[in-house]
Parts: structure tokens; C-alpha cells; sequence
């Protein structure tokens, strides 16, 4: 069994090369054959490379696709035209069915295709023929990588097969509850303790200590762990590392990548295979967009205008401060082709999300900004809602939040503002909206928030509670006789 698939991860792997970032992009070289996987460091890293590949979900449009969908299924987001039926129209209207897009392979089969490249890393270390240094650190990255997997399937689907070996069943059930969180806690606190500090591993883009404290500050936010919270994002503050950007503008663009904003990204690059790229920008233009006259922009050669549109909903867009500076990479006004200025304002839906501003990097339909997974943002937001669910309003959530919003331009807020932890939690609620709108979180916090079935109703949606988790794929149980669907499905 093992054989066969290190036989299949040979070939998956060398297709893999190109879908990492140059910067932890091994050469292609002739020791791919099985036998010699685990006799050099880099045919070790390029095992690693693949479960990396994966686990960043960046391959065609799928990165675009899948930060869209976390979107349009809330406040935030909506989506028209164009051929979409087949991935965005199903989640947005809440028809989740487990077989009416092409998410479902991609939400379930790139996890478990990383943990896997995992699981065969783990096992096959200790006899590889690379420096104990090495060994250590690769194993520490590879627990990273497959407890960071698991997390994903988590807040997808809940519970899924806990496969932590390649000798496994190929048949076996879901975990509970408890085992995986337990498992996903316990795997990132023993990677953090051999992983690099922040600015000092090998590559961009590998995993280092200040991703782990991210992927675990966050994971207790969204299961309620609000003490492990607190304490963990209080963990990266004190490591005196990270700081949030000076402009909200510039801290998505190309060359601002590698600031200290940035605790986990997705790596990206614009190249015409689109093997590791972000494409959104192609869904986010207007039709016939020339130029934008507010910042100069214009339409590049060979950039692609796709026929589904991604939109800004009304009362989203009316919800912000009118000198909010995180609008700035909102488009609400355009040049078409014929020289007309388009007005993009309410009604209508129209205004445009153009947070991956594409005037760096581009290769045609294929964009090279890497996709912020964990900010420096985050982390103040986080422990502020922390910190108000354990303790209700208090001065330090209150300072907290005035650092991310004093980076919009906006003023402090003030203590006396909240007479409830209801009123703060609200607050926090629409402060990560106007902070993380189209970064694939809007959905999970108002999960946690329980507004995410009742926003779809009032919408018009019929929307079921069950629905905050997404179906077990059809294709997964028929694979798996002993997997069960998720309640309600």
C-alpha cells in the first residue's frame, strides 16, 4: 500500500513543482524515482513542496473560488452572471447537496492530499538519509501541515477520518468531536516547539513558530476556547515581531509580500500554467473596465475579464464609515472602454471587491499575490473578542480594536461606547467585516457569532441551521461505506 503511493505521489509531486512559489521551489531533478525520494534533502523537500501545494488550494482558480464562496454565503459578498452555476450559485443560495459543485472535490481532496504527503513524510524520516537537523525540522513542518489540513476540513465539514498513517483501513469512520480537537491542538503545540522563529526559516512560505501561534489562536477563537485564545494571541504580541502595515492599501499588493503583518500566507506567482496562482482579479473587473480614475489603474494587456461578477452587497458597503480607508481597495466608480464613467454606488450591488490589486504582478489571467491566511489584525481582533467574552467590556479589547482601526483612519473608540458584552461582541462582529471582507473569514465568524443561518433568512435564503457545516461530498462516502453524512443532509 505504501509503495503505491509513493509510486502516485512521484508523479503528483513533480506536477507540484511548479505550484510553489520560487522561493521554496526545489529544481526538478532526476532523483524523483521512489527508491531515491528519501535518500537526498531534496527529494525530501519536494514531498514536503507538495503537501505545501495542497494545503494552499491555489491551482487554476481555485484560490479565487474558494475565498469567494466563504464570502457570498454571507453579509458581505454576492456573485452574478457567468458561468457559476457549478461553484459559486449552489453555496450562495445555501443548495448544498455534496455534488452540485466543483468545490467539493477541491474543499475535501486537497486537505487530505496534504496530509497525506504528510503522513508519508513522518513515516519515512528517521531512516532518510538527511542531517538530524533536517529531520527534525521537515517533521515539525509536516505536523504543522497535516493538523493545519485537518483544521480546514474542521471548519468545513466538522469531524472527518482522522488518518495519521498510510497502514490505515482505507475504510474507517469519522473522528468524534473530542479526538479532533484534541489532535489538531496537540499536533500544532509539538510543531511549534521545532519550528523556526518568525524571518529566520529556510524558505517563504514554510512554516515557522509565529504560524503555528496563528493557526492556534485562531482555531480557539472559532471553537470558543476564549482563555487559550487570549493567551496564545497574547503569545504573538509578545513576541515583539509582528506589526500591522502602515497602509491598508499597499498590504495586499505584490511588493509589499514578507512585511510583518503577515503571521500565514498562501504563496502565489503569476505564471500562464496558473499551476500557483490567485486569479480573483479576473472576476472582480467590470465589464469592459478600462481604468480606474480615482488611482490610475488600467486594465492590463492580456489581463482576462471572466463573465461571473463578484460584487459588494448594498448594505455591507453602506455599513462603513464614509473615511474608512479600508474602502480604498473597494471600486466604486470606472472608465468602460467607450471613455463613460460608470458609477458603481447603490443599488444595485455593484460595487467591486479589488483587494488583490494586480498592478505588480500578472501573467495574463494568473496573479501572483500571495493570499493573507493569518494577519497581525487578527490577532488584536481576536484577543479583544477573547477578552470581552471572558470578561465584557474592558479597556484592553477597547485599545486593541483602536490599533486596527486607527490604521483605517477612523477614531477610537471608547470604553463607555459598550454598556454589555452583547454590544462589544456586535462591535468586534462588523469591525472584522470591514478588516477581513474577502479574506475567507466572514463566514467563520459569523458562525461563531450564530448570525450566519439567520442573515441568510432574512435575506430571503432558506437557509437551515444545520448548514454551518458543508455536506460530506457524495464522492467521499461513496468511498467510504463507514463515513456517515453530516446531520440534517
Amino acid at each position: 500500500m505504501k509503495s503505491i503511493q509513493i509510486i502516485i505521489l512521484v508523479f503528483i509531486t513533480v506536477a507540484l513543482f511548479v505550484r510553489c512559489e520560487s522561493t521554496i521551489e526545489p529544481e526538478i531533478f532526476s532523483e524523483t524515482a521512489p527508491e531515491n525520494l528519501f535518500e537526498s534533502l531534496q527529494g525530501v523537500e519536494a514531498i514536503l513542496n507538495g503537501a505545501y501545494a495542497n494545503f494552499a488550494e491555489v491551482g487554476g482558480n481555485d484560490a479565487a473560488q474558494q475565498l469567494s464562496v466563504e464570502e457570498i454565503m454571507t453579509d458581505g459578498g454576492f456573485t452574478t452572471e457567468g458561468a457559476i452555476a457549478n461553484w459559486a450559485t449552489n453555496f450562495q443560495d445555501f443548495v448544498l447537496d455534496g455534488v452540485g459543485s466543483r468545490l467539493y472535490p477541491v474543499f475535501w481532496n486537497q486537505p487530505y492530499q496534504a496530509i497525506r504527503n504528510s503522513n508519508i513524510l513522518l513515516e519515512n524520516l528517521e531512516a532518510a538519509n538527511i542531517d538530524d537537523a533536517s529531520k527534525i525540522l521537515i517533521t515539525a513542518e509536516a505536523r504543522f501541515i497535516r493538523a493545519a489540513s485537518y483544521y480546514k476540513l474542521y471548519m468545513r465539514f466538522g469531524p472527518t477520518p482522522l488518518r495519521t498513517s498510510t497502514t490505515q483501513e482505507l475504510e474507517i469512520p469519522r473522528a468524534s468531536e473530542e479526538e479532533i480537537l484534541n489532535f489538531i491542538e496537540t499536533e500544532l503545540s509539538q510543531a511549534m516547539l521545532n519550528l523556526p522563529n518568525p524571518g529566520t526559516e529556510k524558505q517563504w512560505g514554510r512554516a515557522h513558530k509565529g504560524a503555528a501561534m496563528g493557526v492556534l489562536t485562531k482555531f480557539y477563537l472559532n471553537t470558543k476556547q476564549w482563555e487559550k485564545c487570549a493567551t496564545m494571541a497574547q503569545n504573538v504580541i509578545s513576541m515583539g515581531y509582528y506589526e500591522l502595515f502602515p497602509e491598508y492599501f499597499e498590504l495586499f499588493q505584490v511588493k509589499s509580500e514578507r512585511n510583518r503583518e503577515l503571521l500565514w500566507v498562501r504563496t502565489a506567482k503569476a505564471d500562464l500554467g496558473r499551476e500557483a496562482n490567485i486569479s480573483f482579479m479576473n472576476f472582480a473587473w467590470p465589464q469592459s473596465f478600462a481604468r480606474d480614475p480615482n488611482t490610475g489603474l488600467e486594465f492590463c494587456d492580456g489581463c482576462r475579464n471572466f463573465a461571473t461578477m463578484l460584487r459588494i452587497r448594498d448594505d455591507f458597503w453602506l455599513s462603513f464609515d464614509s473615511n474608512d480607508k479600508r474602502t480604498s481597495l473597494i471600486l466604486k466608480e470606472y472608465i468602460n472602454t467607450s471613455g463613460e464613467l460608470i458609477n458603481l454606488l447603490p443599488p444595485n450591488d455593484n460595487v467591486r471587491p479589488f483587494k488583490y490589486w494586480p498592478a505588480d504582478d500578472f501573467a495574463g489571467p494568473a496573479y501572483g499575490n500571495d493570499i493573507p491566511d493569518i494577519r497581525y489584525a487578527d490577532i488584536l481582533l481576536s484577543r479583544a473578542e477573547a477578552l470581552n467574552e471572558l470578561d465584557g467590556p474592558n479597556q484592553e479589547s477597547i485599545d486593541l480594536i483602536n490599533q486596527v482601526r486607527n490604521r483605517a483612519g477612523l477614531p477610537n473608540l471608547v470604553l463607555s461606547d459598550f454598556g454589555s458584552k452583547d454590544e462589544l461582541n456586535d462591535h468586534i462582529l462588523k469591525e472584522r467585516g470591514w478588516e477581513f471582507w474577502w479574506e475567507g473569514k466572514r463566514r467563520h465568524d459569523l458562525i461563531r457569532h450564530d448570525k450566519f443561518i439567520s442573515q441568510a433568512i432574512a435575506r430571503g435564503i432558506p437557509a437551515q441551521d444545520h448548514m454551518v457545516r458543508y455536506p460530506i461530498p457524495q464522492f467521499a462516502l461513496d468511498a467510504n461505506p463507514l463515513l456517515k453524512q453530516n446531520e440534517g443532509y
